[in-house]
Formats: structure tokens, C-alpha cells, sequence
């Protein structure tokens, strides 16, 4: 199984827009969205609320999100994502388990998350490995980083 290890060091940041005199960014959840939109593994950052607001291009692709189709400002599971059940019928993932995929889990529980998704992309069934942090501002919950895995 591989192992995610997340850091974040200055060499990676972008000129922050606004920010503190040392030149960081005051919010935790921006500068991971900077990183994200670059990034070539398959990520994803979504506010407290469940909005996304970054996603990476392999991420894009890997969930099947629309190319023409703008995908920040929208709540993960408004019609983004078609999650599957792990039966044999593949069916549709019942609406009481939407909460427990990781990264909306994440934004529930404060904690890590990590745990498999079945994802209903066009005609082709995946399943991909979601583990998930949460991202905190000043000790309030702000939102969720997760990274994706196709098995």
C-alpha cells in the first residue's frame, strides 16, 4: 500500500496574493488549493461545507468530472460524482452512506479519513482509494485534502 506523507515547504508556493508580512498565506485551506490545481496527482480540497475548491487535473479525469464543465463552487455530491455500492448489482450508493465516503467523512469527524470509493464513470465502473485530511484555520475545521489512488 503506498504511503502519503503531506508537507509544505516555501519552495512550492506561488506568490501569495494577500497574506502575512513573512509572506505566507494566512489560510491553511488557499495555499493547499494553489498546490492543488498544479499538482499531478489526483487531489481534491473541499471547503467545510462539502464545495469543492480545487481539483487537479489527473483528479478531474480520474472522477470523470465534465472537461467543459466548471467543477469549483459545487458541492461534491450535486451531481459530480455517481457513487456506487460494492454489491453485485452495482447500484447506486444509498443516500445514508454518502456522509462516509472520506472526504466528506473527514469534515464530520475532524480526523483522518481513508477508504475505498466506487465511482460510475460514463460506461466504466472504478474504484479508487481515497485518503483524506482535514485542514484546520485557527482551530476551526475549513475544509478536507484528499488524495485518490485507482485500484
Amino acid at each position: 500500500m503506498p504511503h502519503v506523507e503531506l508537507s509544505l515547504s516555501g519552495s512550492v508556493l506561488p506568490e501569495p496574493e494577500s497574506g502575512s508580512p513573512d509572506g505566507t498565506l494566512d489560510d491553511p485551506v488557499s495555499t493547499w488549493a494553489q498546490v492543488v490545481v498544479r499538482a499531478a496527482e489526483p487531489c481534491l480540497i473541499l471547503d467545510s461545507d462539502g464545495v469543492v475548491i480545487a481539483a487537479s487535473p489527473t483528479c478531474r479525469s480520474l472522477l470523470g468530472f465534465p472537461e467543459d464543465e466548471e467543477v469549483v463552487g459545487r458541492g461534491l455530491l450535486d451531481g459530480l460524482l455517481e457513487l456506487i455500492d460494492f454489491t453485485a448489482a452495482r447500484g447506486q450508493l444509498a443516500e445514508w452512506e454518502l456522509e462516509r465516503i472520506p472526504p466528506l467523512l473527514a469534515l464530520s469527524t475532524g480526523g483522518l479519513a481513508r477508504g475505498l470509493m466506487r465511482i460510475r464513470v460514463g460506461d466504466l465502473i472504478r474504484t479508487v482509494d481515497a485518503i483524506t485530511t482535514p485542514l484546520w484555520n485557527g482551530g476551526q475545521l475549513a475544509g478536507s485534502l484528499t488524495f485518490f489512488c485507482r485500484i
